[in-house]
């Protein structure tokens, strides 16, 4: 369904995210700007999507891929400028493509300048009270204030110099130390966030992804961590902020919408999120590190729909982002699961059957009730490139995490455009400085002009799913019903009829009765479904 002229876009719309450094290179510098993707517009547009989401593109001195940023009304120089931005909004528009951009508001850069003069205020400064300075523990503060372990791993305190340069205060950074975390119990840190989603809906933006947004809010008490209850995850206080960033969205014209990335297990914390006066979505990552297995896929769809139901919210399909593994290479796996604690080096993969499944699971994700999400690359079948050089990985979690966990690097090399040697068409014709990642020589037969007329890619998969998708009056928002289907075959169907059928099975099956056949991820078997394939029908 077309969201062009709908006001609530965003409860059908599939939306492409964009890694500013990874997508298209405009000046040659081997880092993706935003001269590459005003110059690359034109694929976007013929991919169909109705939204393009950026992460962060800020000042940033990128100890964390531009999530530590230093000023959130800024276009880093690497990117660009903001009259660039600005000129970028108004031609994707131009191209009926809306836009999205990142917020952080968790923590910031530790060169943001409250920051920096909360360290040159030393003890009692008053810009100390827009984060979380405390005293240490044990003899001479020499103990953290807390035990709380980061995400990246490793902990959350970090301990200061005074100006007299004796050891100080601890600072807390749920992320790196190059983070510091915002209190956002103080007034002027929720003031700062309102001014800065009015800087940007004021530019034409029509929506706002929320960085890490369920962790905002922290335990006043800062207590040692629990085995139940996070001191600095989901706390209800975190959803008054949400409640009046939804009163500023809802006075601007033309349907602005506040998208979250939540990772909770509890559905139903979840959906507090979404509450009709909260966010209008949230990324919904079951869905992401769901195993390849019909009955999981089944319930993970049941219980994410059921979750939503109650608030009215639209459900998010999400197969990949610049956080995870791509899905080729998890599906491609013997575990198909994602989780960050079971990332590791050397696991055999097989990107044939991932790269088959993959395209089984787009034709399932465009199906479902809701918005879905597309993550660059994921339309021309790319994996995770998993040889990086040990001395060019830039991701903080690779070192972190003592070199247990490999980053998040594989997921966010450049793209390759076209040509048949690295770069890939990345950068101009000519240039020789190499892409900020090295891009795998075999992705020669993935770029978009290999795939492009190519009945059998990836990309062509995609192009042709989502211009149905455009128009097909049961796609898009809405409900679904499971149909009869053999074991481990999931069929949904869609009204006014439609079905999707995918087969998770070990051997092929009969198609039911339709009238016609839409699409398919893969070639049928003298009529029957393959393992592994999906396809699309009008039905009677």
């Amino acid at each position: 369904m077309s969201t062009a002229d709908d006001p609530r876009w965003w409860r059908s719309a599939v939306i492409y995210q964009i890694y500013p450094r990874s997508f298209a290179d405009g000046n040659g510098d081997g880092i993706g700007d935003i001269a590459g993707v005003r110059a690359r517009l034109d694929h976007l547009a013929a991919l169909g999507v109705d939204a393009v989401w950026f992460s962060p593109w800020y000042p940033s001195p990128m100890a964390d891929a531009g999530y530590d940023i230093a000023d959130h009304r800024g276009i880093d120089p690497i990117f660009g400028t903001l009259a660039e931005a600005e000129a970028l909004i108004t031609d994707a528009h131009r191209h009926g493509i809306r836009v999205i951009v990142d917020v952080v508001p968790n923590h910031c850069s530790d060169a943001h300048p409250w920051f920096q003069a909360a360290l040159a205020g030393g003890p009692g400064a008053p810009e100390r009270e827009l984060f979380w300075f405390r005293a240490g523990r044990g003899p001479g503060g020499s103990l953290p204030p807390t035990d709380w372990v980061s995400p990246f791993g490793g902990p959350t305190w970090t301990r200061t110099t005074d100006p007299d340069g004796t050891p100080g205060d601890w600072y807390l950074h749920l992320f790196a130390p190059e983070q510091p975390d915002f209190n956002w119990e103080h007034p002027r840190v929720r003031a700062e966030f309102e001014d800065i989603l009015r800087f940007w809906l004021d530019r034409g933006v029509d929506g706002i992804r929320i960085d890490s947004a369920a962790m905002l809010a922290k335990d006043p008490a800062l207590p040692d961590a629990g085995p139940d209850q996070s001191p600095f995850v989901d706390q209800d206080e975190v959803h008054e902020i949400y409640r009046s960033w939804r009163r500023l969205t809802d006075a601007y014209p033309g349907g602005r919408a506040l998208i979250g990335e939540v990772w909770l297990p509890d559905q139903q914390r979840f959906a507090n999120y979404l509450r009709p006066d909260e966010l209008h979505a949230a990324f919904n990552f079951d869905f992401l590190g769901c195993a390849w297995d019909a009955t999981a896929l089944r319930a993970c769809v049941d219980a994410t729909l059921a979750a939503h139901a109650p608030v009215d919210a639209p459900a998010t399909w999400v197969l990949s982002n610049h956080d995870v593994t791509r899905h080729v290479t998890r599906y491609g796996r013997t575990d198909t699961t994602f989780s960050f604690a079971a990332k590791r080096e050397g696991i055999p993969t097989d990107l044939e059957l991932g790269t088959r499944r993959a395209r089984a699971a787009a034709l399932l994700s465009l199906a479902l009730p809701g918005a879905a999400y597309v993550y660059q690359g994921e339309e021309l079948g790319l994996w995770e490139v998993e040889d990086i050089p040990y001395e060019l990985r830039q991701d903080p979690m690779w070192e972190r995490s003592g070199r247990i966990d490999p980053g998040r690097d594989g997921c966010r090399v450049p793209l390759p455009w076209s040509g048949d040697t690295p770069p890939f068409g990345f950068s101009p014709d000519g240039v020789t400085t190499a892409p900020w990642l090295p891009q795998p020589a075999d992705w020669k037969d993935r770029t978009v002009r290999a795939q492009t007329g190519d009945p059998h890619s990836m990309l062509e998969l995609y192009r042709t799913a989502i211009a149905i998708r455009r128009t097909d009056p049961a796609l898009g928002d809405g409900t679904l019903t499971w149909l009869p289907a053999p074991d481990r075959v999931l069929a949904v169907g869609r009204a006014p009829g439609f079905a999707c059928l995918v087969n998770l099975s070990d051997t092929a099956v009969p198609l039911p009765d339709h009238e016609r056949l839409l699409l398919a991820s893969g070639p049928l078997d003298d009529g029957r479904l393959p393992p592994d394939t999906a396809v699309w029908l009008r039905t009677r």
